[in-house]
């Protein structure tokens, strides 16, 4: 069994999913992708997660849905461990449909990512990957350091 189950709203948010993917590799974490949409397949959804539930499986969730992200909180609201709600950016709508990810209903709480990398990188924390995101945050201060050495 995954520690990360992503779930995206349809198959269009591929491309966002497979970035998440690639930063969870990056710090050990298995995963598995689902298909759910909280809009035009909530009782499949629901039984989905319900399946998880009773396996006490996985440790957390990676929601990826855009326009109005119904998904994120669905999810959050059916499950007993931390969702991370990491919706793609849209061009369609300027970047405006992330309001339907900021605010939720009390009893409501996933955590909002905006960038794959960073939910990866949650999704570590949580998961306690220690060693994972030392050796990230040093990788990342070796850049840093490298780029204002370049220019001098």
């Amino acid at each position: 069994m995954a520690d990360v189950v992503i779930i995206m709203g349809s198959k269009s948010d591929l491309a966002h999913a497979e970035k998440v993917a690639e930063a969870l590799q990056g710090f050990g974490i298995t995963y598995e992708m689902r298909v759910a949409s909280a809009h035009k397949s909530p009782a499949y959804l629901l039984d989905m997660l319900a399946g998880y539930e009773a396996q006490s499986e996985p440790r957390l969730y990676i929601t990826i849905a855009g326009r109005s992200n119904a998904l994120s909180g669905m999810v959050d609201a059916a499950v007993s461990v931390p969702v991370i709600a990491c919706p793609p950016y849209s061009e369609r709508f300027a970047g405006a449909d992330i309001f339907s990810s900021l605010r939720m209903p009390s009893g409501v709480a996933p955590a909002l990512v905006l960038e794959p990398e960073g939910a990866a990188l949650l999704a570590a924390k949580i998961l306690g990957r220690r060693e994972a995101v030392r050796q990230y945050q040093e990788e990342g201060r070796r850049r840093l350091i490298a780029d204002d050495q370049s220019l001098r």
